[in-house]
């Protein structure tokens, strides 16, 4: 059976959970869903979430990353904030998009950058994750 992405509706504070997805068949599905969106993916070894958050979950998190933001500037220190980037890696089998993620120490191996590529350039140092459902699946642990 085919079912066209556009056809899901996710209500705010839900998710789908995709299993025995392949890593051809995520990268299609990113593109599908296109970059303009208010749903959240995270892929883990086949498992595919796809969740949109709810106004409770943007309110924290744009509080945690104002709040890390000037803790930055207030101890002059140099950052580039790369927002709810998907960064994935197809040698891990991982997709992720934090809420927010930030470069600090390897701000410089980014800088003017766009497009980062983890096979190539280091990961963010920082990656915020606000979770108000306590129910996602666990990413990048190892079984």
């Amino acid at each position: 059976m085919l079912l066209e992405l556009n056809r899901l509706e996710i209500p705010p504070g839900q998710r789908v959970l995709l299993r025995n997805v392949s890593w051809n068949e995520f990268e299609t599905i990113l593109e599908e869903l296109g970059e303009k969106r208010a749903a959240r993916v995270a892929y883990s070894r086949g498992m595919l979430e796809i969740m949109t958050p709810l106004p409770e979950h943007e309110r924290s998190k744009l509080f945690i990353t104002n709040f890390v933001e000037i803790l930055f500037e207030e101890f002059d220190i140099e950052f580039s904030p790369l927002g709810s980037t998907t960064f994935k890696n197809e040698l891990m089998s991982q997709g992720i998009e934090p809420d927010n993620c930030f470069y600090i120490q390897n701000e410089a191996a980014i800088r003017g950058k766009n497009r980062i590529d983890l096979n190539i350039e280091p990961p963010p140092d920082l990656a915020l994750e606000v979770d108000v459902t306590s129910v996602r699946i666990q990413k990048f642990i190892k079984h």
